[in-house]
């Protein structure tokens, strides 16, 4: 059965809305154990992942909204379509608007 990217980002929106972090998501693929893992992060508004070291090879995917994804001295904006690639370095992530992204994240060794 397929998954509905547009009803969770919907709901996952709607959560980060009303949490305290500002934040929701949802292992959708994988997980710690598998080497291919996606997660649906929704953040509200003004809400970021603090920085943190790269999880592995990674792509940002930005369902809807606008994000910055910084490491050190750069940032790159990512609106609604875009693909983004995870600096192999410590980064973080902040909502420009609420925002939805998929990350997905393969693990080797």
């Amino acid at each position: 059965m397929p998954t509905s990217l547009t009803t969770l980002v919907t709901q996952h929106l709607a959560t980060a809305r009303d949490s305290s972090s500002g934040r929701s998501a949802e292992t959708l693929v994988g997980g710690h154990s598998h080497t291919l893992r996606q997660t649906l992060i929704a953040l509200r508004a003004g809400a970021a992942l603090d920085e943190h070291e790269n999880p592995g090879e990674a792509t940002l995917h930005v369902l809807t909204g606008r994000v910055r994804l910084a490491s050190g001295d750069t940032s790159t904006d990512g609106t609604t379509g875009d693909l983004l690639v995870i600096p192999d370095a410590r980064h973080s992530l902040t909502a420009l608007e609420d925002a939805a992204v998929l990350l997905t994240v393969a693990k080797l060794g």
